[in-house]
């Protein structure tokens, strides 16, 4: 349910769905709390798996370096400081990327170097089996949500793309959205406060999760499992806190809604692995539309 000034109000109501017999927990990954699973003297890298795909948040400085062998599907990287200034590396070309930005970078053999230092978000399916070993034991495997599904790949072929993140808001439009084959990447505008308690928008998904990234700030994530016919498997609501940084893994069917309650800047990035079918057809909502096409729908 969404207030009426929100843009996702003008979506189809999703398909209902009888509650499943089994739900996975949420998944919390508070960084701040934890040791990185990766560290050297140039960076620390913490890693949070999802159904489909991991995210591995880093802070890195200058001349730290990140590569991939024989990786085997397209990933994303995320910039997050504006001072923060990349190179990639794929296939004889070489990019240079600065500020606050997506890249989508593609399979094979790649090097993200760090030019100037900050935070750094890669986004990796299940595929990457490597990545996947990293991640810290712990995590509830979702039974709703279906084994990823790439779709089309990007037209005119493999480059490396990127995109900056200086776009102005757009009335009626959701946040900042962006997609690739395997995944779609929402880097919402920052909140100047604690959100209205009376413009809350709990909602749920059928078969896909959401990871909810917090960069700034602090939020309450507010979470409520559905009744299905077997009470001994029914879960308490759950009301988690979670700083920054930190990622938060909602599971399918579970009605949510996160509640900014920092009083200064808040500030998290959604993520959706595969890409969303009813966002990809708002018309203006996916900015990258153009690059990533959709498959057919039935």
């Amino acid at each position: 349910m969404y207030v009426t000034s929100d843009p996702r109000a003008k979506l189809a109501p999703s398909a209902s769905s009888k509650a499943s017999a089994r739900q996975s927990s949420a998944n919390y990954a508070r960084f701040y709390e934890t040791e990185p699973q990766e560290r050297s003297d140039l960076s620390r890298s913490w890693y949070a798996r999802a159904q489909n795909f991991v995210t591995v948040y880093s802070e890195a400085d200058a001349r730290a370096k990140f590569p991939r062998s024989s990786q085997p599907d397209e990933y994303a990287l995320l910039l997050v400081d504006p001072q923060s200034r990349i190179a990639v590396e794929w296939n004889g070309d070489r990019v240079e990327v600065g500020g606050q930005a997506i890249v989508f970078v593609p399979p094979g053999d790649s090097v993200i170097e760090v030019l100037s230092g900050g935070r750094l978000i890669r986004l990796f399916s299940t595929a990457a089996a490597d990545i996947v070993a990293a991640c810290p034991p712990g995590y509830d495997e979702d039974p709703n949500v279906p084994p990823l599904e790439p779709w089309p790949e990007p037209v005119g072929g493999w480059r490396i793309r990127h995109y900056s993140m200086d776009i102005p808001q757009e009335e009626g439009r959701l946040g900042r959205i962006f997609r690739s084959r395997n995944f779609m990447i929402n880097y919402i505008y920052p909140r100047s406060g604690p959100r209205a308690r009376s413009s809350m928008s709990p909602h749920s998904h059928a078969d896909f999760q959401q990871c909810s990234m917090s960069l700034e700030g602090t939020y309450m994530h507010h979470l409520r499992w559905p009744w299905g016919n077997d009470a001994d498997l029914w879960r308490a609501d759950e009301h988690a806190l979670c700083n920054s940084p930190s990622v938060t893994i909602i599971p399918a069917q579970v009605i949510h809604t996160s509640e900014a309650i920092g009083s200064d800047t808040n500030f998290l990035i959604d993520i959706f692995s595969p890409p969303r079918e009813d966002f990809s057809k708002q018309p203006g909502w996916v900015l990258n539309a153009d690059e990533y096409p959709e498959p057919s729908f039935d």
